[in-house]
């Protein structure tokens, strides 16, 4: 994994030098760190990195609201810092755009995995984004895409990622709109009872 650039949005300061020692061990750099979600706009803003920890629940502005601030001004791979009675919030934060979450407390073992799957999102996303104007239809574009390449996974043993290599690669040889593709998948897959495979 290449060295990345990382910000930190944490209240806790023991989270926020665990966090750091792991990923500095890792071989990434952090290069900010924030304890309100106000300040983590401000900071994210300043430093842009290439991905960003945040906590859901801090004071002055909590984590919800910040990622939806911090979307305004540009999308970053988000990865949410979470408590295990969370998954309500988890949720709208997936919503929001957040692409993966690691459960408090945490090990290293479960970071590089996190890290991986938030960027590997974040790439579909801005793939995604190419077909839509704004966040929120990119988002609903993303359920549509992830039912699609579940169906993939499961009928034609498929990894996350060649199911959606599958999907892009339809796209460009029928030179269709990924969405079409997704939703054609979705129909041969949930319709048929024997269903061919979309070629």
């Amino acid at each position: 994994m290449k060295r990345l650039r990382i910000f930190i949005a944490d209240d806790e300061s023991i989270v926020r030098i665990d966090l750091r020692e792991m990923l500095s061990e890792m071989g990434h750099e952090v290069v900010g760190e924030a304890t309100t979600g106000e300040e983590a706009v401000r900071k994210i803003k300043e430093l842009d990195p290439d991905l960003v920890f945040l906590d859901i629940k801090m004071p002055v502005m909590d984590g919800l609201e910040a990622l939806s601030k911090i979307n305004e001004q540009k999308l970053y791979p988000v990865i949410i810092l979470t408590a295990f009675s969370q998954k309500d919030l988890v949720e709208k934060a997936v919503k929001l755009g957040a692409k993966a979450y690691v459960v408090k407390p945490f090990r290293s073992a479960v970071l590089e995995p996190a890290i991986q799957l938030a960027l590997a999102h974040f790439n579909e996303f801005k793939v995604l984004q190419e077909e839509n104007a704004t966040l929120k239809e990119t988002i609903e574009l993303s359920k549509l895409i992830n039912k699609a390449k579940g169906l993939l996974m499961e009928h034609e043993k498929l990894s996350e990622q060649e199911a959606f290599r599958k999907i892009q690669k339809m796209s460009m040889n029928k030179n269709k709109k990924i969405r079409e593709v997704a939703e054609a998948v979705i129909l041969v897959y949930e319709k048929s009872t024997i269903p061919d495979r979309p070629s």
